[in-house]
C-alpha cells in the first residue's frame, strides 16, 4: 500500500471518513447483487436475445470472469491512481455499462457488456473492505464489517427477488436500470468523502506485469472451467482442459513470482498468518455454502416444483430481509462474546439449515423452507461480520490491499468451485439413484402394479401410465440428489466452522478483543 494509506486510524472518523465507507459499501452491494439479480431472469433475456440455454449461461459468466480478475488488481490500482480517483472511474463504467447490458440487441453484446459490468464491479468489493481498514479505527471496525456482511450475504440473498419481481412486472431491462438512483448516489459520495489525492505514476515503472498477466489469466480461466465445465462434461471436452491447463500452469508462475519478488503485486505471506490463513479457509467454505445454497435451492423450487421467478424470489426472500434486522446486533454482542465463538454459531445455524434441507419429498416445497430460510438468515450474518474482523486482526496496514484481495478472491472462487460441485453432484447422483430405484421398479412388485393400474385407468393408457412411472422414478432420483447437495453444503460449513474454532483470540484492545 501507498504510504497514504500506511497508518492505522486512531481517532474519531469524520463524516466525509464514513460517507465515504458507506459509499463504498453501496458499490460493493450493486456489485454482489447483479451477480445473482440476472438468475432468475436469464429465461427472458435468452428468448429476447434469441440465445440458448447454454449460450445464456454465459451472461453469467462473463460478469463473474470480468469480476474475479479485477477483484486483485484494485489494490495496485489504489496505489496508482488513488482511492478516489479510481472509485469515480469504476463507479462510472459500472453504471455506463448497466445501462448498456439494458439496450443490448444480441447475445454477443450483452456478454461484452456483462464483463465490462463485472470489471468495473468487481473493483468496488475490494475497495469496500480496504477502506473499512485504513478509514475505521479498530473499535468502529464492527460497524464497518457489519455494513460489508450486507453487501456479502444480504445482496445475493435478495438478488433473484428483485431480480424476478422486476421481470415480472416491468420487463428484464429493469434488472439494469435499478443501478442507476444508487450509483448516482454513490458517486457523490465518493465525491464528497475521498479526499483528491495525486496519482502515484511512478509505480508503473515497478509494476509486476507479470504477476498480472498470470493471476488475469490463471483466475480468468480458472473461473471460465468452474462455470462452463459441467456443461461441457469436463474434461471431455478439449476447451476445458485446454482452461485446466492453462490455468494450472498461470496460477503456479504466479505464486512463483510473488514468493521470489521484493514488491509482489499480492503478498501470499498474509496466508502465513494463523488467524487469516484459518479464515481464509472459512471463507472458502462460506462461499461454496452462500452461492452453493443459492443455486440449490432455486434450481429445485424451478424443477422439482415448477415455480416461477417471482415464487422462487418470495422463498429466497425469507433469507435475506431478516438479515437486514440481525446484522446491527452483531458489532453489539461482540462487546460481550468472543467474535469467535459468534462466528462460530453463525457457521453452525447455517450449516444445520443445510441439512434440514436435505429431507426432501415431493411435496416438500416453498413453505416448509420458511422456517429453514429463517436460519440462515439467523446464521450470515454472525459470520459475515466477524470473521473479516478475525481474518484481519493482525494484518499489517500495510497488507490490508492484499488482505482484502485475498480474502475477497477466495470467498468468490469458493463459490464457484461450490457451484461446480453441486451441479456435477445433482448429474451423477441422480443417475445412480434413477439406476437404484428402477431395479425396484419392476411389474411383479405388488405396489407398482397397483400404481401401474391406477395411472392407466386415470391416463387412459398402459404406455401413458408407463410414461408417467418413469417421471416419477426420475423426480424421485432428482430429489435424493437434492438431499445429497444440501448435505454436502453443510458438511462444508461444518467445516468452516471447525477452522474459525482454531483461531487465535484477537489483540487486546482490537475491535472485539475485550470480549476476551
Amino acid at each position: 500500500m501507498s504510504a497514504d494509506v500506511l497508518l492505522r486510524p486512531t481517532g474519531e472518523p469524520s463524516r466525509r471518513d464514513w460517507i465515504a465507507v458507506m459509499s463504498a459499501m453501496l458499490g460493493a452491494f450493486m456489485a454482489v447483487l447483479d451477480i445473482q439479480i440476472t438468475n432468475s431472469s436469464l429465461k427472458d433475456i435468452q428468448g429476447a436475445l434469441a440465445a440458448t440455454l447454454e449460450e445464456g449461461s454465459w451472461i453469467s459468466t462473463s460478469y463473474l470472469v470480468a469480476e474475479i480478475i479485477m477483484i486483485p488488481l484494485t489494490a495496485w490500482l489504489v496505489q496508482l491512481l488513488s482511492a478516489r480517483r479510481l472509485a469515480l472511474w469504476v463507479s462510472v463504467g459500472f453504471l455506463i455499462s448497466s445501462l448498456l447490458c439494458s439496450i443490448s440487441w444480441n447475445l454477443e453484446s450483452m456478454i461484452l457488456f456483462r464483463a465490462m459490468q463485472g470489471f468495473t464491479g468487481g473493483a468496488l468489493i475490494p475497495l469496500a473492505f480496504t477502506l473499512t481498514l485504513i478509514k475505521l479505527p479498530e473499535h468502529h471496525r464492527p460497524k464497518g464489517m457489519a455494513l460489508f456482511a450486507m453487501t456479502a450475504t444480504f445482496a445475493p440473498s435478495i438478488g433473484p427477488t428483485i431480480g424476478g419481481w422486476l421481470t415480472e412486472n416491468y420487463g428484464w431491462e429493469y434488472i439494469f436500470y435499478i443501478n442507476v438512483p444508487p450509483g448516482l448516489l454513490m458517486i457523490a459520495g465518493m465525491m464528497y468523502g475521498l479526499e483528491k489525492k495525486l496519482p502515484h505514476w511512478e509505480l508503473l515503472k515497478r509494476t509486476d506485469y507479470a504477476g498480472i498477466l498470470t493471476l488475469a489469466l490463471g483466475l480468468g480461466c480458472l473461473q471460465v472451467f468452474l462455470e462452463e465445465g459441467h456443461r461441457k462434461d469436463w474434461l471431455e471436452s478439449s476447451l476445458i482442459a485446454g482452461l485446466a491447463s492453462v490455468a494450472s500452469i498461470s496460477l503456479i508462475l504466479f505464486v512463483i513470482l510473488q514468493i521470489s519478488r521484493p514488491n509482489p503485486l499480492i503478498n501470499l505471506g498474509v496466508l502465513r498468518e494463523r488467524n487469516f490463513g484459518l479464515s481464509s479457509i472459512s471463507s472458502i467454505g462460506l462461499g461454496m455454502g452462500l452461492y452453493g445454497s443459492i443455486y440449490v435451492l432455486p434450481l429445485y423450487l424451478a424443477q422439482i416444483q415448477g415455480y416461477n421467478a417471482l415464487q422462487i424470489g418470495e422463498v429466497i426472500m425469507w433469507m435475506g430481509i431478516p438479515q437486514l434486522f440481525l446484522i446491527p446486533l452483531v458489532p453489539l454482542l461482540m462487546k460481550r462474546i468472543s467474535p469467535k465463538w459468534l462466528c462460530a454459531f453463525g457457521f453452525a445455524m447455517f450449516g444445520l439449515a443445510g441439512f434440514l434441507s436435505g429431507v426432501l419429498e415431493p411435496d416438500f416445497a416453498g413453505e416448509q423452507f420458511n422456517h429453514i430460510q429463517l436460519l440462515r438468515a439467523l446464521g450470515q450474518p454472525f459470520v459475515m461480520v466477524t470473521i473479516s474482523l478475525i481474518a484481519t486482526a493482525y494484518i499489517q496496514p500495510q497488507d490490508a490491499g492484499s488482505a482484502s484481495s485475498l480474502f475477497n478472491i477466495l470467498r468468490n472462487l469458493g463459490g464457484a468451485i461450490g457451484i461446480a460441485l453441486l451441479a456435477t453432484l445433482l448429474d451423477s447422483r441422480a443417475k445412480v439413484y434413477f439406476d437404484y430405484l428402477r431395479e425396484a421398479v419392476v411389474p411383479s412388485n405388488p405396489q407398482v402394479a397397483e400404481r401401474l393400474a391406477l395411472y392407466a385407468e386415470k391416463l387412459g393408457s398402459e404406455q401413458a401410465a408407463l410414461a408417467k412411472i418413469s417421471e416419477v422414478t426420475h423426480q424421485q432420483a432428482a430429489i435424493m440428489a437434492y438431499n445429497d447437495a444440501f448435505h454436502c453444503i453443510g458438511i462444508v460449513l461444518g467445516i468452516s466452522m471447525l477452522a474459525v474454532l482454531l483461531t487465535r483470540r484477537l489483540p487486546a484492545g482490537s475491535a472485539g478483543g475485550a470480549a476476551h
